[in-house]
Order: structure tokens, then C-alpha cells, then sequence
């Protein structure tokens, strides 16, 4: 498993070893000791989720706060989709700035996301399974955030306009600036 930094600090791509034959292909997904030693971070996952979506959804951006932030490792089964990890940690060099990442079931790339950062993505193939594991239990008391279209973020969902297909909830998220003032 190759591990590569990415330009946010503790944000990683994984990229597996797959070793395939005529019968199909094998890969591991996940090695803790292997992580660890190359990021030094120690993770636990406790709670691993799956979703289905169609082209155009844009799920985000998501994070949850104090004690029950979760970081995350995702990764797609089936389609493709943009990734989108947004630095949220008061103090950090990086904070504010996003990284984003094509995941697909060809690339059986992985983006491990800390905790304090929120989380979204946009399928881009006609549907996509996505997955990730977490280190922490949801709690609904502590959600929170951002619009996916935030102009300080400028990030490009690679979705046309007029092609995004939002939650009512997550059409209604506020500025990063906002969170600032609460």
C-alpha cells in the first residue's frame, strides 16, 4: 500500500497494491501498523457506513464537532466520484483550504480524512457506492456543516450548474466564514 501526503496536514491518499490474475484481483484495503508507521497517526475505527447515490449528488460538506469529530477513511465500490476533505482545525497552516480527489472502483484509491475537517463528494459516474469506516460514533447533537458552493472554498464538483442534486439540509448549510462567528 503506497500512503501519499497531501498538501493538508494528516489528509492522505491510499493506494493500494493490487495484485490481479485471470481469476480477479486482490488488494488490502487497510494495514493499521502500516498506516501508522507512515503517517504516525493512530486511528481505531469503530463504525464503518456505505451509501448509494446517483450523478449530480453532492453529499457535504459534513463534519461532526468536539469529542465526537471523526476522522475517516472512504473509499468508492462501484462509479466515481470527487472527494473533498476542508481543513477545519482552529490554528492549522492549512486551515480553510480543501483537498480533492478523484476516487473511483478503477483507482481503488482511498482518502483518509482526520478529525476536525469536514467531508463531502459529488458522483460523477450514473451511480456510485461509497464507503468509509470511522473512528468515532455519529452523534446527532454535534453535526455540522458547510455549503457545498462556499465562494471562499471555490471548490469544482466537477457537476455542472443546474446538474447538482442537493439535500434540503445540505442546501442550507452556512459559510465557513459563518461558523467562524458562532
Amino acid at each position: 500500500m503506497n500512503i501519499v501526503e497531501t498538501k493538508l496536514k494528516d489528509c492522505y491518499i491510499i493506494e493500494p497494491n493490487v495484485f490481479g490474475d485471470r481469476r480477479g484481483y486482490f488488494f488490502e484495503s487497510f494495514h493499521l501498523k502500516k498506516f501508522t508507521e507512515a503517517t504516525g497517526l493512530a486511528v481505531n475505527f469503530v463504525q464503518d457506513n456505505q451509501s448509494s447515490s446517483s450523478y449530480g449528488v453532492i453529499r457535504g460538506l459534513h463534519f461532526q464537532k468536539g469529542v465526537h469529530a471523526q476522522a475517516k477513511l472512504v473509499r468508492v465500490l462501484s462509479g466515481r466520484v470527487i472527494d473533498v476533505a476542508v481543513d477545519l482545525r482552529p490554528g492549522s497552516e492549512t486551515y480553510g483550504q480543501h483537498e480533492a480527489v478523484e476516487l473511483s472502483a478503477d483507482n481503488r484509491k482511498q482518502l483518509f480524512v482526520p478529525r476536525g475537517f469536514a467531508h463531502g463528494f459529488s458522483v460523477l459516474s450514473e451511480t456510485a457506492e461509497f464507503s468509509y469506516k470511522c473512528d468515532n460514533y455519529y452523534n446527532k447533537e454535534s453535526e455540522g456543516g458547510i455549503i457545498y458552493n462556499d465562494p471562499e472554498l471555490n471548490i469544482d464538483w466537477k457537476i455542472p450548474f443546474g446538474k447538482e442534486n442537493i439535500s434540503d439540509k445540505d442546501a442550507v448549510l452556512p459559510l465557513l466564514a459563518d461558523l467562524l462567528k458562532k
